[in-house]
């Protein structure tokens, strides 16, 4: 391939842990240290020691942090990340969700249905939070709804969540009438759901209008998402409603860029292009002023944590994120699985790429509001998008290709694991603590901010 472009996130051109307490709560086993040295604490294997310039410079200006604030914010949320998966993994079926609060000095708050994991959350350097629905509880809430929107119309009743910090399924509606006719559907009650009327729609955010951007069949433009790699194929994701697999883009500059080769809108809302020459793919999204941050994985922040965004509109924005497994009804249709953020957004940033420190965590679908008067949006978070096309990760680290076919017990790098799933690798069994696509760096046995010994 001759590389004369190159990808980004815009344009083709991208703790230590004690003991548990005596709860009845199994203690965490100690991970061994490799033989080179001690391992590397979460904020080293995350790159949140490593933060740029243009993350730090956005998080000064759209969350009102100085350097320094903003620098020990994303060790803080990278550390609590780890924690958190560690008091998921031993709670586990009274967990009930983690988030962080705060903006300078975050809070790492772990929610149970049960007051005698209280201590055990306390010695985790966690506020504890004792509530009545365990997070597979309110989820199975959520598919209830799910499911109702698929008999009925949901036009009025546009956005539905699990709250985890609220302990609640919230239905987002433009009146109690149409909520509650709704709720009543998926066979749920008052004890189960909350309403919040609000007059904002949700809209896809894509437009017909020039810009530093991707077009799609010479028409609609949308912003590149994330570098990823097929094989021995060059590419990136991006939104599934940019475009319809088969559909040709063109670059910033009308050159031919590449074609979709898969694309699923609605339900989700997930695609990837295939670039062909002279286009060349990067580790890098677009920041502020022009200037790149390097991606180093895809590791899902919490609920809490900052994010930032990258767009072919309006550039580089932050905020933070207010729930995961959104579901969205859009005019178009409803899609299921996204997170909410407090970034602004307008139309032609679909597609662009969100990262929480240099960690990859979605794309953008849609949201309501705008960068003017602020807003919110959606994102598809970028790990099932991968594990859905069998497509790796462009990073600044090692890379391999993602292993196809059925998952194995065996550890491997380019793999998607979730939360709370069980490997084995080199004999020793470990057990997932944030959700991520497998590095070749990051070994379980290297990475205590991400696998625990069990």
């Amino acid at each position: 391939m001759v590389h004369r472009h190159a990808v980004t996130g815009r344009r083709v051109a991208l703790t230590a842990l004690g003991a548990l307490a005596a709860t009845g709560i199994p203690a965490v086993a100690a991970e061994p240290a490799p033989a080179a040295g001690p391992v590397p604490p979460a904020a080293q294997t995350l790159g949140a020691a490593r933060p740029s310039a243009p993350m730090l410079r956005a998080l000064e200006r759209d969350l009102g942090l100085t350097p320094a604030q903003a620098s020990r914010r994303l060790i803080n949320e990278a550390e609590a990340g780890a924690r958190a998966g560690r008091l998921r993994n031993a709670l586990g079926d009274r967990f009930a969700g983690a988030w962080l609060r705060g903006t300078t000095s975050q809070e790492l708050l772990v929610a149970t249905t049960d007051a005698a994991d209280v201590p055990a959350i306390r010695a985790q350097g966690a506020t504890a939070a004792v509530v009545r629905k365990t997070l597979r509880d309110l989820r199975a809430a959520q598919r209830k709804l799910d499911a109702a929107a698929a008999r009925v119309a949901t036009r009025e009743t546009p956005l539905w969540y699990v709250d985890i910090p609220a302990n609640r399924v919230v239905v987002e509606a433009t009146s109690k009438a149409s909520a509650a006719a709704f709720v009543q559907a998926a066979a749920l009650d008052g004890e189960s759901v909350s309403v919040r009327v609000t007059a904002n729609r949700p809209r896809l955010m894509e437009d017909i209008t020039g810009g530093d951007a991707y077009y799609i069949d010479g028409a609609a433009r949308c912003s590149v998402g994330f570098s990823v790699t097929k094989g021995e194929r060059e590419g990136f994701a991006s939104a599934g409603h940019c475009g319809k697999r088969g559909a040709r883009t063109t670059g910033h500059n009308q050159a031919d860029q590449g074609t979709f080769q898969a694309s699923v809108f609605p339900g989700v809302d997930m695609s990837w292009v295939a670039v062909v020459d002279p286009w060349e793919t990067t580790p890098n999204v677009k920041g502020e002023g022009g200037r790149t941050v390097g991606i180093a994985g895809s590791v899902q922040a919490l609920v809490g944590a900052a994010v930032c965004r990258s767009g072919s509109t309006t550039g580089w924005h932050c905020g933070t994120i207010e729930q995961h497994d959104t579901s969205v009804s859009y005019a178009e249709g409803r899609v299921d699985g996204l997170t909410r953020t407090t970034v602004c957004a307008e139309p032609g940033d679909s597609g662009g790429p969100y990262v929480s420190g240099v960690q990859a965590q979605g794309v953008t679908s849609g949201g309501s509001g705008d960068c003017t008067t602020g807003g919110m949006t959606l994102y598809q978070p970028i790990n099932p998008l991968l594990s859905e096309f069998g497509l790796t990760l462009r990073t600044t680290g090692t890379e391999t290709s993602a292993p196809q076919g059925d998952a194995a017990e065996t550890w491997a790098a380019g793999r998607v694991y979730e939360a709370g799933a069980v490997v084995t690798h080199a004999g020793v069994r470990y057990q997932c603590l944030q959700s991520h696509q497998a590095q070749g760096p990051w070994a379980p046995a290297d990475t205590p901010a991400l696998w625990q010994r069990v």
